[in-house]
């Protein structure tokens, strides 16, 4: 079996490099890669799908909800988690909504279990 991609979007280096780093110590064999925002997000996911995509909602351009509503539609294996600081009721229901699962930030080593754990469900 190929090795497990894992696509980070955030626009925050630093929370890239976070969650990276914590994802590497839980699960080494994964491939990961990043992307700054959305729509450098959607191209690199029309070029190669990751098995799983991490998203901020808060972006420059595109939201992470957008993308991860356009990623539903065209790709519906990709297993999809927000990660995010904006833990409002409207942005759970959305992410719920479009069948996507939710972790707040802090990016801590519990968050990033969370997540590995909530994309191998």
């Amino acid at each position: 079996m190929n090795k497990p991609t894992l696509l980070i979007v955030d626009d925050s280096k630093m929370a890239r490099m976070m969650i990276r780093q914590f994802i590497v110590d839980q699960r080494p064999n994964w491939r990961i890669t990043e992307a700054v925002n959305g729509d450098d997000a959607l191209q690199m996911i029309e070029q190669e799908p990751p098995t799983f995509l991490s998203l901020d909602v808060n972006m420059p351009g595109i939201s992470g909800l957008e993308v991860a509503g356009r990623v539903r539609l065209h790709y519906p294996d990709i297993r999809i988690v927000i990660c995010t600081a904006n833990i409002q009721d409207a942005v759970r229901k959305a992410a719920e909504k479009a069948g996507v699962k939710f972790v707040g930030k802090p990016i801590t080593p519990a968050a990033i279990t969370s997540m590995v754990t909530l994309f191998e469900e």
